[in-house]
């Protein structure tokens, strides 16, 4: 049993179903209102507490779901939101219920869970919102309403939380809680991915070959190309040699790493998997979610870092985005700003995947929409970007937890002075600093035109775009 909540209680299951709730402007994509089928019980993952129940599901877009409540339910829930975009066709069942393992600590601190494996895979923050929220109202059908509910996202779960939590201004939830999140929002977010597209073919010309179809950057693959990570694997290690030990690469693959990495400011040990998703969810977010339209721009940025600037620049290929495009992916997925209850963050300052400075642009975009009174920023001295410290993850949900009960504002300090209690049942490590302060996120990521202000889509703007019929990314 943990140690934080000795009085925990579980409030008697409600027979009424939810009453009337609407999802609010979740863009244009059609939204289900079909009632979902029941949940059924099912067996809990490792790592839960005994006595737990778990339930999993499907709603009505086909998103499976999966639910826990422990035996000694303090009466909250958290609400889950995951990271990726995953890629595939189907929802996944067993993402849901590895999630609920992964993030067993929530529930081992007495709080309900229910997380949505979202109905596709591919890019969509909307209809990742919109799952999220049907996995909400399914597990209302089942134990009635929380005492307060809580919203967790995850990398690019965070940003489809972030989302969530401004598209209903809040409602239902008493506060969310954001860890290493993608906060600079699809149209800013992955604009160093841009530049290691365009970066990496400049030096390694390898993808695609000479004697291959060609086709622009920006599309990240060929719409129909057999290509797989193994293969671009090969074709990384080809040109820089990554994975071998220095002393076994070639003068010029040491000179293509060491360019390449330079001028994107990409660490070695994520070099992979940047390139990996400026490939193929490049191509599920062009192809498949934009109708091959381009929403990425590299005109006029200036590539610094390297032995030759003077031929990379002159050299590199250049593209500019197809304005609807952008629309559209800023749209679906760039933040306003507009939140009205407590939000929390927690972000490692060596991040190699969400670099720490998406939460200077996430501050940015509180501050330009006047709301950044509803923020408390930390940060930790980690490195790594799917997971923290457990009792770091505890220590977050108690002040987020205080914050909304209390009205009582944290503290970086506070919040870091709080987290021994909670390693000494966990032992994992407490690791904040509560000093530090990102740089702009423009210092580590080359703005196009315009991405020194912030938010990079205002409220007024989603609400004109939300008048265009067919706006946004479908579900």
């Amino acid at each position: 049993m943990n140690r934080h909540h000795p009085h925990r209680r579980r409030p008697a299951v409600l027979a009424a179903v939810l009453a009337t709730a609407v999802l609010g402007t979740l863009g244009n994509a059609p939204v289900a209102h079909a009632r979902p089928e029941p949940s059924r019980q099912a067996a809990c993952p490792d790592g839960l507490p005994a006595g737990t129940e778990c339930r999993t599901g499907q709603d009505a877009n086909g998103a499976h779901y999966a639910m826990a409540v422990p035996q000694d339910w303090n009466g909250s829930l958290v609400v889950h939101a995951h990271g990726g975009p995953d890629l595939g066709d189907a929802s996944d069942p067993a993402r849901s219920v590895e999630d609920l393992s992964r993030w067993a600590v929530m529930v081992d601190e007495g709080y309900a869970w229910v997380g949505s494996s979202y109905r596709r895979g591919g890019y969509g923050t909307r209809m990742a919102v919109a799952d999220t929220e049907h996995a909400r109202r399914a597990f209302l059908d089942v134990f009635g309403t929380p005492e307060r509910t809580y919203l967790h996202g995850q990398s690019w779960g965070g940003n489809v939380a972030a989302k969530a939590a401004e598209t209903r201004d809040g409602r239902p939830y008493d506060g969310v809680l954001l860890t290493n999140g993608v906060l600079g929002g699809g149209s800013r977010g992955y604009d160093y991915r841009v530049d290691l597209r365009a970066v990496y073919q400049y030096y390694c010309r390898n993808h695609p070959r000479p004697s291959e179809p060609r086709y622009p950057l920006w599309q990240g693959l060929r719409a129909d190309s057999t290509m797989t990570s193994a293969g671009l694997r090969a074709r990384l290690q080809e040109c820089t040699g990554h994975t071998s030990d220095p002393a076994d690469r070639t003068a010029l693959q040491q000179r293509n790493l060491d360019d390449i990495l330079a001028v994107t400011g990409i660490p070695e040990r994520t070099l992979e998997s940047h390139l990996r998703f400026a490939t193929f969810t490049f191509r599920d977010i062009v192809h498949t979610r934009l109708d091959g339209r381009n929403p990425f721009s590299n005109r006029g940025v200036r590539y610094e870092g390297s032995h030759d600037d003077k031929a990379l620049n002159a050299g590199v290929e250049r593209f500019s985005a197809d304005p609807s495009a952008r629309r559209d992916l800023s749209y679906d997925s760039d933040l306003t700003g507009k939140v009205s209850v407590p939000v929390l963050t927690l972000h490692a300052i060596d991040d190699p995947t969400a670099f720490v400075e998406h939460e200077a642009a996430y501050r940015a975009t509180l501050a330009g929409a006047g709301r950044d009174e509803h923020l408390v920023q930390t940060f930790t001295k980690e490195s790594e970007h799917s997971g923290l410290s457990t009792s770091e993850y505890a220590n977050s949900l108690a002040a987020l937890d205080r914050w909304a009960r209390t009205g009582h504002k944290p503290t970086p300090r506070s919040v870091a002075a709080a987290c021994p209690a909670f390693d000494a049942t966990y032992g994992t490590g407490c690791f904040y600093d509560p000093a530090f302060r990102p740089a702009p996120y423009a210092s580590r990521v080359r703005p196009r035109p315009g991405g020194h202000d912030w938010p990079a889509m205002t409220a007024a703007q989603e609400r004109a775009w939300s008048r265009i019929d067919g706006v946004g990314i479908a579900p």
